[in-house]
């Protein structure tokens, strides 16, 4: 059975896995001012778009993502004849509609695939499947890398979904933004007052970082750090941690809403490739989708593994 995998362009993985695993990506489209981009994972297009727009008026951004007769098209003019069955993996529904735009998508394209795979020769049956990560950016990445891994190693249908239901609600993203000033204008463009002034304000004159978690759709701060440096160190430990004592799946995803270089210079960096290493875990590493950066800025990190619950504790 052929079998594709659909994400959506705010997961966070490498340009080259996605191309040599033919991964396809609904792009999402972002508008600042007159200057357009469809983000459709170029690394180097965003960060030639992040250096001339996001820095100065990225909060302001507009992000429009597939539509449902975009969604509907794009399969019924490649993926019904190109795959028998498509896993299509989505940013966490709580924060974006391209969950319920693929899904009612999905309704039409069962009713119309029939007719397309009979012209191109094809007579069995298509079919589909929506998943909800239940995450963001890099943490998105890990049930999309398990596809590939379960699809190479030829496993069926029913235990490919199973395991990536299974991963999308134990799959655990953090996040350690830089510019808290930009995180709050953000929020009052979208109107979203969960980053305040006056914690914007405190949080910048001395320097506190806070530690946001993403898990099972829910966003939250866990830990509040001073430096920016220290907590993302503080988090590359405590992802070690997590790695040393076994994770669900040999994962861990990275991005970074600036050049790579720059993430792989920060403390912790590369004793946490090292414990991946030694444990056979891989990493994938990637610039942050523009979608994200416009949404919560330049310079943050972020990082994605699934595993069984556990607090976050600055080690």
């Amino acid at each position: 059975m052929r079998i594709g995998i659909v994400v959506d362009s705010a997961c966070d993985l490498p340009q080259d896995f996605l191309q040599k695993n033919n991964i396809v990506v609904l792009p999402i489209t972002v508008r600042i001012g007159d200057a357009v981009l469809a983000d459709h994972r170029d690394e180097e297009a965003t960060l030639g778009f992040l250096h001339a727009h996001v820095a100065e008026r990225g909060h302001e951004a507009e992000t429009t993502p597939f539509t449902v007769n975009q969604i509907r098209d794009l399969f019924l003019g490649q993926l019904v004849i190109d795959y028998d069955h498509v896993f299509c993996m989505t940013i966490t529904k709580t924060r974006s509609p391209i969950h319920e735009n693929a899904m009612q998508a999905s309704f039409a394209i069962l009713n119309d695939y029939k007719p397309v795979r009979q012209a191109a020769g094809f007579n069995s049956p298509f079919a589909l499947r929506v998943i909800d990560t239940q995450n963001l950016f890099a943490a998105q990445g890990v049930t999309a890398v398990e596809a590939v891994r379960m699809r190479d190693a030829g496993a069926n249908v029913q235990q490919i979904r199973e395991k990536l239901e299974l991963l999308a609600s134990n799959t655990h993203g953090y996040m350690i933004p830089r510019d808290l000033y930009y995180l709050r204008a953000r929020a009052r463009t979208k109107g979203d007052r969960s980053v305040g002034l006056l914690s914007a304000a405190l949080g910048s004159a001395l320097d506190i970082k806070p530690v946001l978690y993403g898990h099972a759709g829910n966003t939250e701060p866990v830990a509040k750090i001073k430096g920016f440096e220290n907590a993302v160190e503080q988090l590359f430990r405590f992802t070690g941690h997590r790695v040393m004592g076994g994770l669900m799946t040999p994962t861990v995803c990275l991005s970074y809403g600036g050049e790579l270089a720059e993430m792989r210079a920060l403390p912790g960096y590369q004793r946490l490739r090292d414990i991946c290493e030694n444990n056979k875990v891989d990493v994938f590493e990637s610039v942050m989708s523009l979608t994200g950066m416009v949404n919560v800025g330049k310079g943050a990190v972020v990082v994605g593994f699934a595993a069984t619950p556990q607090p976050f504790k600055a080690v």
